[in-house]
C-alpha cells in the first residue's frame, strides 16, 4: 500500500512524550468541563471523531495487539458508537467484524456515517477497511438503530466520510479500474472517485484531470470539500458546488487537503508552505491563509473542523507522534491543555470537532492510575461559562429521537464501559 493511502486510510496515532506549551492569558478565554467518554474492554485506543450541536459524540473503538501507537501497529478490531450523556449506541457492521469512521460522521439527527467490512473477501486482495481481513469495505449510512450499505460507482469498496442535516453524504469510493499511479506492490490499487450520495443515490464528483479523489466535508448547503490527485501524491484541495470543481489556493507547496467547510463556506485543512511545513489552513473567498504557527516541540498540526462562529480545531504532531490538541482563535494557536482542568486526568492529543456551541471532542491520554499514557480515551469537553455556573450543553434545545427497532434494543444500548480506541482515515 502506498504511503499515502495508508495514511489516507488509518492515522493510527503514535503517542510520545509530550511537551506543555505556555500561552499568555489573553488567548485562554475559555474554561472546559470535561467528560471523560470511557474505554471498553479490550479495547486500548479510543476517539471522538464526529460531534453534532446536541453533544452526541460519534466514536471509534479499536484494539491494538500488542498495543503500540505506532503507525505500524497491528490494528485487530475495531467498532463504531453514538455516546449521548452516559449512553452508547452500538452501530453494528455490515456482516463482517469491524467498522470505523472519519471525521465529520454525525449530523444533528443523528445520522452516522463511516465504513465497515462485510463478510465478502474482496476478489482483487484489497483490504480498504485495513484491519488485515481482505473483506470487502462499504460506505454505511446508519439512521434509527439500522446501518445499510452505500451504493458504489463500480468498484468493490469505498468510505462515507461526512453527513450534513438533509442526510447528504461525502466520501469515497473504487471505480474498479486498475489504478496506474499506483506502485507495483500496492495492495488497494484501483483509482478512488470522491462521491456525493444523495437520497441513497451515488454522485461522482469531478476532478479534473486528476484519478483519484476524497471529498471529506459538506455543509448544510450542499457543499463538499476534499482533495484531488493519483494514488501516491495530493495534487489539489478541492471545493465542489453544484457539480463543480474549484481547486483551491495553497501555501506555496501544491499538497493541500480540506477537510471541513462551515455553513459560511470557510474552509479548513491542512496545506504545506514554501518552507516544508505542514500547517493548518483556512481558506475563505477563495484565499488561503495559515490558522497559526506551531507550538514548541511541534513539526506539524492540521485542522479537521470549524464551527459557525469560526472557531477551528485540529491536532499537530511532533517526531511522528500525536503531540497537541488545538483550538485556533483570533489567529493564535492555543494547545488546549492549557484550558483544560487538571482534574481531567486527560492530557489532550488530538482535537476532531467543535460544534456551534464550542464543544469539542477529540482523544486524551490518562494522565493518572494504573494506565497513566498506556490508553487513549475519546472525549467531550463543554465550554463554561463561569458567569451562569451553567455549561453551554445546559441550556441549548432537546435534542431529537432516535427510534430504535425494538428488537434490537438491547444490542445497541451498552452503558459505559471500561476501555475505548481509534482510528482515522485522512491523508494528512
Amino acid at each position: 500500500m502506498s504511503t499515502l493511502r495508508q495514511l489516507r486510510n488509518f492515522w493510527i496515532p503514535a503517542v510520545m512524550t509530550i511537551i506543555l506549551a505556555c500561552f499568555s492569558n489573553a488567548v485562554a478565554q475559555a474554561s472546559y468541563k470535561v467528560q471523560d467518554l470511557g474505554v471498553r474492554h479490550p479495547d486500548d485506543l479510543g476517539m471522538a471523531m464526529g460531534l453534532n450541536n446536541y453533544g452526541w459524540s460519534l466514536i471509534m473503538d479499536q484494539l491494538l495487539d500488542p498495543f503500540s501507537v505506532s503507525l505500524s501497529a497491528n490494528l485487530v478490531t475495531g467498532t463504531d458508537r453514538i455516546s449521548i450523556g452516559e449512553l452508547n449506541l452500538e452501530l453494528g457492521t455490515l456482516g463482517g467484524k469491524n467498522s470505523s469512521i472519519n471525521w465529520n460522521g454525525i449530523n444533528d439527527p443523528g445520522e452516522a456515517v463511516g465504513m465497515s467490512e462485510t463478510s465478502v473477501p474482496d476478489p482483487n486482495g484489497e483490504d480498504v477497511c485495513g484491519f488485515g481481513t481482505h473483506l470487502t469495505c462499504l460506505p454505511f449510512l446508519w439512521k434509527n438503530g439500522v446501518m445499510k450499505g452505500l451504493p458504489l460507482v463500480g468498484g468493490n469498496n469505498g468510505q462515507a466520510s461526512g453527513i450534513n442535516n438533509s442526510g447528504q453524504v461525502v466520501g469515497y469510493a473504487e471505480n474498479g479500474v486498475v489504478d496506474s499511479t499506483c506502485a507495483p506492490d500496492t495492495t488497494n490499487n484501483r483509482i478512488d472517485r470522491p462521491v456525493l450520495w444523495t437520497k441513497g443515490k451515488a454522485q461522482v464528483l469531478p476532478t479534473g484531470s486528476d484519478p483519484d479523489g476524497v471529498a471529506y466535508g459538506v455543509n448544510n448547503q450542499g457543499q463538499a470539500v476534499g482533495y484531488s490527485g493519483t494514488c501516491i501524491a495530493v495534487n489539489h484541495a478541492v471545493l465542489w458546488d453544484n457539480d463543480t470543481a474549484t481547486n483551491l489556493p495553497n501555501l506555496g507547496n501544491p499538497y493541500a487537503v480540506a477537510y471541513a467547510i462551515n455553513s459560511h463556506g470557510q474552509i479548513v485543512g491542512q496545506a504545506i508552505n514554501a518552507d516544508g511545513t505542514p500547517l493548518g489552513v483556512l481558506w475563505q473567498n477563495n484565499s488561503v491563509k495559515s490558522l497559526g504557527g506551531l507550538l514548541p516541540g511541534d513539526e506539524a498540526n492540521f485542522a479537521t473542523s470549524i464551527n459557525d462562529q469560526g472557531q477551528a480545531v485540529g491536532s499537530s504532531f511532533a517526531q511522528g507522534a500525536w503531540s497537541h490538541g488545538l483550538i485556533w482563535q483570533n489567529g493564535v494557536t492555543i494547545d488546549l491543555n492549557t484550558l483544560f482542568p487538571a482534574s481531567s486526568h486527560l492530557y489532550v492529543i488530538s482535537a476532531s470537532n467543535i460544534n456551534d456551541s464550542g464543544q469539542i471532542a477529540g482523544m486524551a491520554v490518562e494522565t493518572a492510575g494504573p494506565h497513566a499514557n498506556n490508553i487513549v480515551h475519546a472525549f467531550l469537553a463543554t465550554p463554561v461559562n463561569e458567569n451562569m455556573g451553567k455549561t453551554i450543553a445546559e441550556v441549548i434545545t432537546t435534542p431529537p429521537a432516535i427510534n430504535l427497532p425494538a428488537a434490537n434494543v438491547g444490542k445497541l444500548l451498552s452503558p459505559r464501559s471500561a476501555h475505548c480506541a481509534m482510528h482515522a482515515k485522512g491523508a494528512l
